[in-house]
């Protein structure tokens, strides 16, 4: 049954809070957003209609904390929350807590959470209903029998969290000595990091590619997709840059992952927006990877080839509304996202910080970008280092490509080190502009992308010329002030 939204609680930050805002403005949903006290003066909190302080012995922690999560919702008045992605946007019991306070929770069910966000579960559940998954083993109690069941399947291999996600907690060993040492770190790093030591050992397939599909379901069965994703590009098991649809994929091999995500989806009744994440080996097998019950930091690809706005989507489907008809989505063109991140990459993409003098967004009416910096803002480590993203589309990949190399080039981030040049080179690397993806490409590539060393002269003539090609500063050069602008045309 169908019903309006009145007032939603975002229980996120940042650029994505920013994004859920803007498509709730446009449904007329009022908006509530939560800080913690050091990002008192951050742009989601501006944005939304009401703010609520939220505290914890860290950031993170306070962003964690759902009772205090969920008594803001119920004390301003909140009939839905979104959690848009990270903190607890997976978190089962989250879910569980807004339902039984009788909230609307926008996104799946706790239950199918549960179910997908335990690794070792999915990959068990995507057996069961014929879905390719890599041969993989669990570890037992028995340490050397577990290395002896790996070595079985062969190495190397990737090990990873059974609770894990976003890259944290994996590691490759390619020897028995080495899998022994990563299987303990693998163990005390998902403690750390999910509450769950439970970890698992998977065959590593070298210079596989990246693809997911984006399924979107009713929870009685019936899904449908919104086409796949390339997310090859990436660095430490982490996206960088996506594309939609993926690159050079043969149609049949498209269509055996996106019936293979469909399947999985309906055989788990989602809810909501999800996806459904593959890795493909060089020979074209595919093996079900895992599937994130949230929204994607990445949805935005799929929005300029499918032409609709997924967070209204979101919100449209928590209120009960119909699914729409697989029919009645028509992909076209090709996008391209760039997740610009506070880090460097000649470092080990180490994240840097500092504090935010000026960003400047590019002006073209084909780019987009989603941020939630502020001009002042600091940049700290106490989340994730992405800063931004720089959505553009085209009518064809090289369009698209040419168009983010022109958007990337006039993109600005002033005070903080950011991985923007190493983006703009690989928009021009002629492996990337050729479709030669695979997600050990910033690896294979990384002295070719390195930034180019320059002698001081040389450094100081492109920083005045970037610095006189600025609008506001070319404004501020030729303005003359009173009262020598009477004066005619001299110039002191």
């Amino acid at each position: 049954m169908s019903h309006s939204l009145r007032r939603l609680l975002i229980a996120n930050r940042g650029e994505i809070a920013c994004r859920i805002i803007e498509s709730a403005r446009r449904l007329g949903i009022q908006t509530v957003a939560v800080h913690h006290r050091l990002d008192h003066r951050a742009r989601h909190v501006t944005m939304a209609d009401a703010a609520e302080l939220i505290d914890g012995e860290t950031p993170v922690a306070a962003h964690l904390d759902r009772s205090q999560l969920m008594a803001v919702a119920q004390r301003t008045g909140c009939d839905a929350v979104h959690p848009g992605y990270g903190f607890l946007s997976e978190n089962a019991g989250f879910a569980a807590d807004v339902q039984a306070a009788g909230l609307t929770f926008v996104g799946p069910r706790a239950d199918t959470i549960r179910l997908m966000g335990d690794k070792i579960e999915a990959r068990g559940f995507a057996v069961r209903h014929g879905v390719p998954v890599s041969p993989s083993v669990t570890p037992t109690q028995d340490l050397t029998q577990f290395v002896a069941a790996a070595g079985a399947i062969g190495f190397p291999l990737l090990i990873k969290a059974a609770a894990g996600g976003g890259g944290k907690g994996m590691s490759i060993a390619r020897t028995p000595a080495e899998l022994a040492a990563s299987a303990a770190l693998a163990a005390s790093e998902a403690q750390r990091y999910f509450g769950d030591s439970r970890i698992y050992a998977e065959r590593f397939i070298e210079r596989p590619r990246h693809i997911e599909v984006q399924v979107v379901g009713d929870g009685r069965g019936r899904v449908i997709h919104l086409g796949e994703r390339e997310c090859s590009i990436q660095r430490r098991f982490q996206k960088v840059i996506e594309e939609a649809p993926a690159v050079g994929l043969a149609e049949d091999l498209r269509q055996s992952i996106i019936e293979a995500a469909v399947k999985l989806a309906s055989a788990a009744h989602y809810t909501n927006v999800g996806t459904v994440e593959f890795i493909v080996a060089p020979d074209g097998q595919f093996y079900f990877l895992e599937m994130n019950t949230r929204l994607q930091v990445e949805h935005r690809v799929t929005e300029r080839v499918c032409h609709l706005d997924l967070v209204a989507l979101q919100l449209a489907l928590a209120a009960g509304q119909a699914l729409p008809e697989q029919d009645s989505i028509v992909l076209s063109g090709h996008a391209i996202e760039c997740r610009i991140c506070a880090e460097d990459p000649e470092r080990n993409f180490m994240p840097e910080t500092g504090r935010v003098l000026r960003a400047v967004a590019p002006h073209q009416s084909w780019a987009q970008f989603d941020s939630g910096l502020m001009d002042g803002q600091t940049v700290g480590t106490s989340f994730d280092p992405m800063l931004a993203k720089l959505i553009v589309a085209g009518a064809s990949r090289q369009e698209a490509i040419e168009r983010m190399s022109q958007a990337l080039h006039d993109t600005a981030i002033l005070g903080v080190g950011t991985n923007l040049d190493l983006l703009g080179r690989v928009m021009t690397h002629p492996a990337f502009v050729s479709g030669r993806l695979h997600t050990g490409f910033l690896a294979e590539h990384g002295s070719e992308l390195r930034t180019p060393t320059l002698a001081d002269e040389e450094r100081s003539a492109v920083l005045l010329a970037a610095a006189m090609a600025s609008p506001p500063l070319r404004r501020l050069i030729d303005d003359v002030a009173e009262p020598y602008a009477q004066l005619g045309g001299w110039r002191n």
